[in-house]
């Protein structure tokens, strides 16, 4: 236990006090190891859509395992698996002719975007065109181009990341970086022109494409305004530059639509999607391309003899496999329906609950996702000071009281399985408001943690 290296953890705080280790998983709840059981409001990160243990997955994967446990997608072979993943996937997309690329987690999804976007712009004569606009506050990934697009200090520092074309522009929180009296319309129209007067400084014959989120997951639940995607759409239009949108936690019903993109108005050229393309259940993922990227990008690997991207488990008939039940899964259960009902319920129980409370300054999301901004003045939106760790504080609080959600600072994040029941809904945000007024009651300074 003690020699293994954790992601997104402090690995000195770590020798010290050791994991929680979890053994086992039932619907939305999971089981530690001293027998404490949780009701999960994260879905792990973002992805047990189906809770964690779901039956029906496990048997697609013993089948696939029994059948055909391995193999590739490389040099025109594929797999039966494959190819209805291949066809559920292009029947969801949110266009015409789509075609799908299949690889391992949702980084080498955006990574695959990105070496996409470049070789489209290169085979239409345009190799000039390769920096990617990303935003402040995005999270894409933990590989070297996913960390480059991410706008997270952490992901940068000290790693001394070699110099990628990429450029950010703000992110769209209107709570924090709206101006006084600047309504929400207002502010996406300035966030637009904002983003063009970038366009014109870097150059817009030097720019290929532009990631987004369309709920900003890691960087604190950031929902956009409405005409916020529309309007940063025709900027992008106009000057011949890509939409990418990356779905890895947006994907499949979360913002009660089977893609985040159709909720708020995006029309992407690709679309990134994992997390919940298996429910978690099994690493996968992949891009969804658009007929025009695809038809340039196909008629220039054949000049080249052959395209040279690709993973040996892309297309892995296990995870395919599992991937597809899934989908199935979904629509059996009218997933867009189910997520919308449950999120309705989740943001009512939501401000119900918390909409008063000192410590709470906002309470955000959309269909089935949430954010809940932590304030220390809710008159003047100031947050706590960062060494004051307010966030960790809630949410060990929150263990305390048998349920989890990830912090992100000042922000907590909820994503909760789509089986969870209305009655752990009403535990989980119980839970929640026991910790906030546990961290509320129990310092002398407001929300201070020792």
């Amino acid at each position: 236990m003690a020699r293994h290296f954790h992601s997104q953890t402090d690995p000195r705080l770590h020798e010290d006090h050791g994991p929680l280790t979890i053994v086992a998983g039932e619907g939305a709840t999971v089981t530690d190891d001293a027998g404490n059981r949780y009701i999960e409001g994260m879905g792990g990160l973002w992805c047990a859509s189906l809770g964690f243990s779901d039956s029906r997955l496990a048997a697609a994967a013993d089948r696939q395992m029994r059948k055909l446990a391995v193999y590739h997608t490389f040099n025109h072979r594929s797999n039966e698996p494959t190819v209805e993943l291949v066809e559920q996937l292009t029947a969801l997309a949110p266009f015409d002719h789509a075609r799908v690329f299949l690889v391992g987690s949702g980084s080498e999804a955006n990574d695959t975007m990105v070496k996409l976007a470049w070789y489209y712009q290169a085979a239409r004569g345009r190799p000039e065109k390769r920096k990617i606009i990303s935003r402040f506050g995005a999270f894409h990934g933990s590989t070297i181009m996913g960390a480059a697009l991410s706008g997270l200090p952490h992901m940068h520092k000290s790693f001394n990341l070699p110099p990628l074309p990429v450029i950010f522009a703000a992110r769209p929180f209107h709570y924090l970086d709206g101006l006084p009296g600047e309504a929400e319309h207002d502010y996406a129209t300035r966030l637009a022109q904002e983003l063009e007067a970038l366009i014109l400084a870097e150059g817009p014959e030097t720019i290929a494409a532009m990631i987004a989120e369309p709920v900003m997951g890691a960087g604190g639940v950031l929902v956009p305004p409405e005409n916020y995607f529309p309007k940063v759409q025709a900027v992008l239009r106009k000057y011949d530059i890509l939409m990418l949108s990356d779905e890895v936690v947006c994907g499949f019903g979360r913002t009660g639509n089977w893609f985040g993109s159709q909720t708020f108005g995006m029309e992407p050229d690709m679309l990134s999607v994992a997390k919940g393309l298996s429910s978690g259940h099994l690493p996968i993922g992949g891009v969804i391309i658009s007929d025009k990227v695809y038809q340039c990008v196909a008629d220039e690997a054949h000049k080249v003899g052959v395209f040279g991207h690709g993973f040996t488990y892309s297309g892995h008939p296990v995870t395919a496999a599992v991937a597809a039940e899934a989908i199935r899964i979904y629509r059996e259960i009218d997933l867009v329906s189910q997520a919308r009902r449950l999120g309705d319920y989740l943001h009512a129980a939501l401000a119900d609950a918390l909409n008063d409370h000192t410590l709470v300054g906002e309470v955000r999301g959309r269909g089935f996702i949430a954010g809940i901004q932590i304030v220390e003045d809710r008159a003047t939106r100031r947050a706590f000071a960062p060494e004051l760790r307010i966030g960790t504080d809630v949410e060990r609080r929150c263990r305390e009281h048998g349920v989890m959600i990830r912090n992100m600072g000042d922000v907590l994040a909820i994503c909760p399985p789509y089986i969870i029941t209305e009655r752990e809904i009403d535990a989980l945000v119980d839970g929640i408001r026991s910790a906030l007024d546990g961290a509320a009651a129990g310092n002398s300074r407001v929300g201070h943690v020792a």
